[in-house]
């Protein structure tokens, strides 16, 4: 496995594409995020650019806060259910054209019977969502970079994937 620092420079490299792709589409970007605690924001604001693209995020680590700031349904917050709601939440929070959420057990204990590591990622451009599941190891903080590393992948996927030729 990658080390905490390495995953970190990847995912600002993958934050560069998104944003590009985002510049030059003319769209925004918000975030939701639970285990991450603002991983993912922060790659975002760091980024070259970024006054012009990324809008803000929601840090909802507690599940009553996922429930009320986000409209995520009653029941599990580690799920596909619940990272797709976080996205509509937040997108329609900000205003923005995309987002991106992640959900899920960090570590170093279970959480809702989730073995550490089990994370749900999803991102979204104009209403099309996409999900993964993934099964991270390690340390808490290495889950955490990982997480932070494969929602920024998806994210950009999914804007290579939806966005192809369109402009706000």
């Amino acid at each position: 496995m990658q080390s905490v620092e390495r995953l970190e420079a990847e995912a600002s490299e993958v934050v560069a594409d998104v944003g590009a792709i985002l510049a030059e589409r003319e769209l925004t970007v918000a975030v939701a995020e639970s285990l991450t605690g603002g991983k993912i924001a922060n790659q975002c604001a760091a980024a070259k650019g970024s006054g012009d693209w990324f809008a803000g995020g929601v840090v909802a680590y507690h599940s009553d806060a996922k429930h009320r700031v986000l409209g995520v349904p009653e029941g599990p917050v580690i799920s596909r259910e619940a990272v797709v709601s976080m996205v509509e939440g937040v997108t329609s929070l900000f205003g923005t054209d995309a987002g991106v959420s992640a959900s899920g057990a960090g570590g170093p204990d279970q959480q809702e019977g989730q073995a550490p590591g089990t994370t749900w990622l999803a991102a979204g451009v104009s209403g099309t969502i996409e999900t993964e599941l993934h099964h991270f190891s390690g340390e808490p903080l290495e889950i955490l970079a990982q997480t932070e590393l494969h929602a920024l992948r998806l994210l950009r996927s999914v804007l290579k994937k939806h966005t192809t030729g369109t402009r706000n």
